[in-house]
């Protein structure tokens, strides 16, 4: 060998040597910067996305930073997110919201577009009056709407949106459904709007109304899940009352399709991780939520099946878009 081969062996066998250090570095870690979520509404689901928030850096060790992006009945903030980098560093707290948006057409996508990280927790829907109406079950309710001139007033969060579906269900089922009119009055004002009589009725959630019940300024004449809410024991069911009503609402998250699974599998444990925290479950009872933990898998099956009762629903109630 010539001492120019020799040099020229010399460097192949150098770089050979060097390639693993030059070659593309492993992926840090997830997470090594802080994880933005999308909150889409107010009143409660913005109160537990706080608490969630906090709870969920705790565990990744990195900032959690809960952004607001109502509007639309979810729309705003699923289109937002749906367009982010699956990384994980953008995430959504969502809810049924995914199914009913899409059904009444405000978005274009389905579920499908996220891929579900966890289940945090369901809440179920309440439907109060102002104090002093002499309703005080839905049959009194019943009997006053048959016997307006006028329509009933319920207020609703936006026209499509969870808060209508519940009422429309309810009302159907009570056979008045012709003789209500819906007003929307924005996020998380239906006890000010009830008290200030602009509004006859409203469907909203029990941390919402549980201080104006105690103080006895509004009543609660029903609750639309399987069984009676914690924070409001002296309300019955619907179905308690000879209405076949059950509708619940569960809060989630989900990240972009396409979000790698150890990606997904770090949030997931995060979740778990944050909804048995002394502070998770303190939220829980004073906002008067259920703690519903379900990992990714069972979560998406949820979702699916979710999905085709709201399509089902939704078409029924001639809420859905053709």
């Amino acid at each position: 060998m010539t001492p120019k081969t020799m040099i020229r062996a010399i460097v192949a066998a150098g770089g050979l040597l060097l390639a693993p250090a030059l070659a593309t570095p492993a992926l840090a870690q997830f997470p090594d910067k802080p994880v933005e979520m999308t909150v889409l509404f107010g009143g409660t689901a913005n109160s537990i996305a706080q608490v969630l928030a906090t709870e969920l850096g705790n565990a990744l060790g990195k900032p959690v930073v809960p952004v607001s992006r109502p509007g639309g009945g979810g729309a705003v903030g699923y289109s937002y997110v749906a367009d982010t980098r699956p990384d994980g560093y953008n995430i959504v707290w969502n809810s049924n919201s995914i199914n009913t948006a899409y059904h009444t057409g405000k978005i274009p996508f389905d579920y499908q577009k996220f891929t579900p990280i966890a289940m945090v927790s369901t809440e179920v829907p309440a439907l109060a009056v102002k104090s002093g109406r002499g309703w005080k079950s839905l049959d009194e309710l019943k009997a006053a709407a048959m016997k307006m001139d006028g329509k009933l007033k319920v207020g609703i969060s936006g026209k499509g949106s969870f808060t209508q579906l519940v009422s429309a269900a309810l009302f159907d089922a009570m056979g008045i459904g012709d003789k209500i009119s819906y007003i929307s009055y924005g996020n998380g004002k239906a006890p000010v709007e009830l008290m200030a009589g602009r509004i006859d009725a409203a469907v909203q959630w029990p941390g919402q109304y549980k201080s104006y019940v105690d103080s006895g300024q509004l009543d609660v004449l029903a609750v639309t899940g399987k069984k009676r809410v914690a924070l409001l024991p002296d309300a019955k069911t619907a179905t308690e009352q000879g209405y076949d009503v059950d509708i619940t609402m569960w809060r989630g998250l989900a990240a972009p399709k396409g979000t790698p699974p150890e990606v997904v599998k770090a949030l997931q444990d995060a979740a778990k991780t944050a909804v048995e925290s002394p502070a998770f479950l303190k939220a829980a009872k004073n906002l008067g939520f259920d703690i519903t933990y379900e990992d990714s898998a069972a979560f998406g099956q949820d979702i699916a099946k979710d999905d085709a009762f709201y399509a089902k629903l939704l078409g029924q109630l001639e809420l859905k878009k053709q």
